[in-house]
């Protein structure tokens, strides 16, 4: 397909899993539209894909000419707040330095005992509940919000408000004034809560960086409402998205001895807007060359569905070999809380399928209503329902005491 559509595009009306048919459709390294009339290079390919990703000739500043912005929304609080996802080296590599240890591999894996706690109570709650129950509220929502609240340090009493500032960031709103009040109001609010650190700091993220001095508090509240709008929103549309999955594959939802998080991750891709970059210099990709200054956009989507990567890539397999999927991206902006997102993920998968055998959709698939105007794809509800007779409370396992970060009960 040569014509230049608009991106981003629709998904199909069948399978609403799968990307928008589109982007498979298009040639490997070729130009479309965006919304100010822009026309940046859109990269579909696995091997292209990560060569862009990888390459340090193309920058991921906002601020650079080019650079394709996806709509005015995302253009207006681009310009106004800077994070670690829009920074080059050497910037991005000093920010970079002072997270990376507090997310390691080994440091995230120390945390799955409290986080399968919290998934725990969290499930007694549900399952003590009204019978269908949504697990987007229930479960897919409460649960990594609770977790990077901890992490943070941020109450999550103050939940209703970070949560509703990160639907109005992560929607596609008309009015890009609302996006960036909305960021202005939860970096005055995080600005404050670093101030208190300063007098009374805890064994928190926030005041870790607080108290290492490298930062100013402005910095540390645009890290901190980065870190707490992808951490709780991208890891709730995945824990969501993931069982409507496994749900609608019901042999592999039983089946307890093979992992589905690495094939969930691959085969869902939930970034709508992909990863953005633009040229510094010439560079070729695909055989295709592309100026200096020239925006491009390289769909993490498609290459997790490339055939010549992933055989039969259409096809949902827990038992695939998927974990060089790039939904976490590649090089050196690779997700830095993609080992805390796997961890959450693979306590709150296991426990569904242990706890829950019974569980099933309660409304068709078609039925489901899904975020197609928001950064993150995912399902606005996702009703599910379990046998009447199932046993709440898992062997070794007590409600008793299980308390949020704030002292409530999770498990009513």
């Amino acid at each position: 397909m040569s014509g230049k559509e608009t991106f981003p595009m629709a998904r199909a009306a069948g399978c609403p899993f799968d990307p928008a048919p589109g982007l498979a459709k298009r040639a490997p390294v070729s130009r479309v539209r965006l919304w100010d009339g822009s026309e940046p290079w859109l990269i579909t390919r696995y091997a292209d894909v990560r060569a862009v990703l990888a390459d340090p000739r193309v920058s991921v500043d906002v601020a650079q000419p080019g650079f394709p912005h996806t709509n005015a929304v995302s253009k207006a609080r681009d310009a106004r707040m800077k994070t670690l996802m829009q920074m080059d080296p050497p910037e991005h590599t000093v920010q970079r330095r002072l997270l990376a240890p507090e997310f390691t591999v080994r440091k995230m894996a120390a945390l799955r005992p409290r986080v399968q706690e919290l998934v725990d109570g969290l499930l007694d709650r549900m399952l003590a509940g009204p019978n269908p129950a949504d697990l987007v509220e229930a479960f897919a929502l409460p649960l990594p919000s609770l977790v990077i609240c901890e992490l943070l340090g941020v109450p999550y009493a103050d939940r209703d408000f970070f949560q509703g500032v990160a639907r109005t960031l992560v929607m596609d709103d008309p009015d890009p004034a609302r996006a960036v009040a909305a960021s202005e109001e939860l970096n005055a609010y995080l600005e404050d809560l670093v101030a208190a650190k300063a007098a009374e700091p805890g064994d928190d993220l926030l005041s870790k960086l607080q108290q290492r001095g490298a930062m100013t508090s402005r910095e540390i509240a645009v890290l901190g409402q980065l870190l707490l709008v992808a951490g709780h929103d991208t890891t709730a549309a995945m824990i969501a998205l993931g069982t409507a999955v496994l749900l609608t594959h019901p042999e592999q939802f039983r089946d307890a001895t093979a992992d589905p998080v690495e094939e969930l991750l691959r085969y869902l891709s939930i970034t709508h807007t992909e990863a953005r970059r633009v040229a510094l210099a010439d560079l070729e990709i695909g055989g295709q060359l592309i100026r200096a200054g020239e925006g491009i956009i390289a769909v993490k989507s498609t290459a997790n569905r490339d055939p010549l990567a992933f055989p039969d890539p259409g096809r949902f397999d827990v038992r695939r070999s998927a974990r060089h999927h790039v939904a976490f991206g590649y090089g050196r902006h690779l997700c830095l809380g993609a080992p805390l997102a796997r961890v959450e993920l693979e306590v709150a998968y296991s426990a569904l399928r242990r706890r829950i055998p019974t569980l099933e959709l309660a409304a068709p698939l078609d039925r489901l209503e899904f975020k197609e105007n928001a950064i993150f794809y995912s399902v606005r509800e996702l009703p599910v329902t379990w046998a009447s007779t199932l046993t709440t409370v898992p062997p070794g396992s007590s409600t008793k005491n299980r308390r949020t970060p704030h002292g409530s009960s999770v498990s009513g």
